[in-house]
């Protein structure tokens, strides 16, 4: 069966034992670096893909992709502006909203919150909350009936559950015989939500007309929030929308909220990738160093190829050969290991942190509670193109010192 000279003896000196165990342990050390960066490289860039999506799906699924309101005055006509937007291409659903800041108390117990007075049917269209409802239901704020949906952190924080009472403290004074008092209400849970997210800790819904009736709003909402079938293009969109409606109206989208995190974790996967990128870099200049002691060591071997024949241009692609075959494989094991792990690495830390009692990242200080992973094909692909290059281009070098040999030189000593 006929067999490239070069292919064949480049294999050869691949899988043949050598007598110098140190060079043997080097190519070993340099396969597994490789493979280590490569898998680093894969896992930690599927993390950052995860955080990227838990963003979009969770952070941005239950805020508004954008808000429209008027500016220091309720929003009086907004079923109208509702009814114009709805007609805008992109726009999935509207619905009225009230904001309020304030306290919420039980049994001592105090946490700030913020409350957000919603039209439960249409909230439904804009919002991913009725999905995470873990107890209750969102249907349960009627009219009248002062019920709240809370976060979960936020329920647990405070001990209550469903049918628990909460009282709710507006950050403003109302005038009585009895002298100036806060203004207080009391609400029944009815509800509790988990995203997993910060917003369990510090977010509440009641129905928008209890929350005009705390805030002594006669009529008309704070403004109405929209969501588009595009996320990224909602700013654009929103401005186009305001320049439809041709009236003054105040409009705000999701980077003004949100972005500087989106933007954070986009700049933060790019430099963690160029960093990484450095290990494989390093595994690479190992290979250079195995190539260059190997190509010491064959002298004599490299003497009598060229003396039986062998043009410099094989030698230097025998020596090639034999360090592609090391960046070869450190790449696909590598690229295997990232791959397992970044699959599985969301379950492995839930182990550990089930096992072990600790928690890796806490939604009081993180947007999410758990460490998320989205293996994405194409950055697989870069990263074994970039290995791949890398090792080949590490073998030039060495492998052309080895084409430079003399055999007359080599052979003076033997």
């Amino acid at each position: 069966m006929f067999r490239p000279f070069s292919l064949y003896v480049g294999l050869r000196y691949t899988s043949a034992k050598r007598n110098n165990n140190f060079i043997s342990f080097i190519s070993l050390v340099s396969m597994l670096g490789l493979m280590l960066g490569v898998a680093a490289l894969i896992v930690v860039l599927s993390v950052m893909n995860g955080f990227d999506r838990e963003l979009k799906e969770r952070i941005l699924g239950m805020v508004p992709h954008g808000t429209i309101s008027d500016y220091g005055t309720p929003l009086e006509n907004w079923q109208a502006v509702a009814e114009k937007v709805n007609q805008q291409p992109g726009v999935i659903g509207t619905a009225p909203y009230i904001q309020a800041q304030g306290m919420l108390t039980n049994r001592g117990v105090v946490r700030g919150v913020l409350i957000n007075g919603i039209e439960p049917e249409l909230e439904q269209k804009i919002s991913i909350l009725d999905d995470h409802i873990k107890a209750g239901s969102l249907d349960a704020l009627q009219p009248k009936s002062y019920g709240i949906v809370l976060g979960s952190l936020l329920a647990r924080s405070m001990g209550v559950a469903l049918g628990d009472k909460v009282t709710l403290v507006l950050p403003e004074a109302s005038i009585s015989v009895a002298g100036i008092i806060p203004r207080l209400k009391r609400f029944t849970v009815v509800g509790v939500f988990e995203v997993g997210a910060e917003l369990d800790a510090n977010l509440a819904y009641i129905h928008i007309d209890d929350a005009a009736r705390i805030k002594r709003m006669a009529s008309g909402v704070d403004g109405i929030r929209l969501e588009f079938d595009n996320l990224f293009q909602a700013p654009t969109r929103i401005r186009q929308i305001i320049a439809d409606l041709g009236e003054f109206y105040r409009a705000s989208d999701w980077t003004r909220t949100h972005g500087n995190l989106f933007q954070a974790i986009q700049l933060e996967k790019k430099m963690i990738g160029l960093l990484l990128f450095l290990i494989v870099f390093l595994a690479a200049f190992n290979i250079v160093s195995t190539l260059v002691m190997v190509v010491t060591d064959k002298k004599g071997d490299i003497a009598i190829l060229r003396t039986l024949g062998a043009t410099p241009g094989r030698i230097m692609r025998i020596f090639m050969v034999q360090g592609t075959v090391i960046g070869v494989m450190g790449t696909l094991l590598g690229s295997v290991l990232g791959v397992v792990l970044a699959l599985t690495i969301t379950d492995l830390i839930a182990w550990v942190e089930h096992t072990f009692g600790i928690q890796f990242l806490s939604a009081d200080v993180y947007f999410i509670s758990y460490l998320p992973s989205q293996l994405q094909t194409g950055d697989v692909m870069v990263i074994i193109s970039v290995a791949l290059g890398i090792s080949f281009l590490a073998t030039i070098y060495p492998a052309w010192r080895a084409s430079r040999t003399q055999p007359a030189e080599a052979l003076r000593y033997e």
